[in-house]
């Protein structure tokens, strides 16, 4: 793990949209095919104490805490093998195995979209919070290493969310459509949406329109059928294009993708309705090619038209941002592991520490109980605050051995634990060898009188 006693170690196999094609990632994705891999891994890799599994379109990633590093990566290969029905050398130049601190920085990493396909993109830390809930509530499969690392893992994801704008700039072209939607009316909330086709980016854009607070829809199509069907799926109006002045004269945001050769929205068509409209901004965005609708509509007062490309050139500078934003959570996150890395060797000072405690209340309580029978007529406050002076005193003289342990082990891993061990004879060795040598001082054999017998029987007669 890192410097110290542990023996487990932190695995993380995966394979991911860089490394592998989706025709092996689909195959991976275990879960979709039948049982959850988790329900048989223990059975296949028994000696692997925790385990987490996430399965999402663009990965598939195994974590895992092991004592035996090289069996448990040989045995997970197997299982891969047996259950995706691929051939190792046909899937293994695809995988990538993290250990240790490199896996937790991979965790931390994936968790706050900085090795997403979209940077920055959110949903993949709701995936990881599924896959845990998956691995710590149906299946038991975590201990304290995972159940540490997947919590610290949210607070992180959090951190970087709250200090950067990882995610403050639209990077899709529908989401990047809101956004300009945004800028131009302030709010969305009681906004109607007129769609001009039925395309499925238009549709997307809509969703997030909606989601943002817009009231209403209103869908139309060359075929009627089609406009029906959108608009019932989200309680909307559906409009023939011979109604589509109507829709004009309501609609405060537009998304127009026809398949039409020419403009369908001109400003023949939109002029005569401004008055109407008592100049209310009505906002056009073309995502067609060719363009459905006269970019001279820009020149009518309130009347804002953006294409396809003014919408990417948004979405370039957007990525531009938070790829500046995912430095800074890079630092966020190196900052992050190495405190977890702290925590890990603090992990190994714990055993310690337990057994200092427990020795000094054991001789605390001894002594109590010699003590207490000697002093007569005490009253029931009288021995409270023995109890309580004897705790503080106990208290007291291990902080600084404690604080020791805790600080001096990041400077002197083991030796720090041997110290304490030894000088509180924490491992009984110094009682032992201090009998010994009364035994020997006072004349006594040095072994018991059934080792001397055992002795005596085996010299040769």
């Amino acid at each position: 793990m890192v410097d110290g006693p542990e023996r487990e170690k932190i695995l993380l196999v995966g394979l991911n949209h860089r490394t592998a094609p989706v025709e092996v990632r689909e195959r991976f994705a275990l879960e979709k095919r039948g049982e959850h891999p988790l329900a048989r891994l223990k059975a296949h890799l028994p000696e692997v104490e925790e385990a987490y599994y996430l399965s999402t379109c663009n990965r598939v990633e195994y974590l895992l805490v092991t004592p035996e590093r090289e069996r448990t990566l040989s045995g997970l290969k197997d299982f891969l093998a047996r259950e995706t029905g691929l051939a190792r050398p046909h899937f293994e130049p695809h995988l990538y195995v993290f250990e240790d601190l490199e896996a937790v920085r991979h965790l931390f990493r994936v968790a706050c979209g900085l090795d997403s396909l979209v940077l920055g993109e959110p949903q993949i830390l709701g995936q990881v919070k599924e896959a845990y809930r998956e691995a710590a509530g149906r299946f038991r499969s975590t201990g304290p290493i995972l159940n540490r690392l997947l919590h610290r893992t949210f607070s992180v994801a959090k951190r970087v969310r709250t200090e950067t704008g990882i995610g403050s700039y639209a990077v899709s072209v529908s989401y990047a459509a809101v956004e300009l939607a945004k800028k131009i009316f302030g709010s969305l909330r009681g906004k109607v949406i007129l769609l001009v086709g039925a395309g499925e980016m238009a549709e997307l854009a809509a969703q997030h329109l909606l989601s943002a607070g817009a009231a209403r829809l209103l869908v139309a199509n060359r075929t009627l059928s089609r406009a029906i069907e959108l608009a019932e799926r989200y309680g909307g109006e559906a409009l023939s294009l011979a109604e589509l002045s109507e829709g004009l004269l309501s609609a405060d945001i537009v998304i127009s993708s026809t398949g039409a050769p020419g403009f369908v929205i001109t400003p023949d068509l939109v002029r005569p309705l401004l008055r109407a409209r008592k100049h209310r901004p009505l906002f056009l965005m073309d995502i067609a090619v060719p363009r459905d609708v006269d970019p001279g509509l820009n020149e009518l007062e309130n009347v804002y038209v953006f294409d396809i490309d003014d919408l990417k050139q948004v979405v370039e500078e957007n990525l531009a941002r938070r790829k500046k934003e995912a430095l800074r959570a890079e630092r966020l996150i190196e900052e992050e592991v190495l405190k977890f890395e702290r925590w890990l060797k603090e992990l190994a000072v714990y055993p310690t520490i337990k057994a200092l405690r427990e020795k000094a209340e054991e001789i605390r309580r001894r002594e109590l109980a010699r003590t207490l029978p000697r002093l007569q007529n005490l009253s029931e406050e009288e021995r409270e605050a023995l109890e309580v002076m004897t705790e503080a005193i106990v208290q007291k003289l291990l902080h600084a051995p404690i604080l020791y342990l805790k600080a001096g082990y990041h400077r002197l891993g083991r030796e720090a634990i041997g110290t304490v061990r030894r000088v509180f004879d924490l491992d009984g060795e110094l009682e032992e060898a201090f009998r010994r040598e009364d035994r020997r001082l006072e004349g006594a054999p040095e072994w018991s009188p059934w080792e001397k017998e055992r002795k005596d029987s085996e010299r040769p007669r």
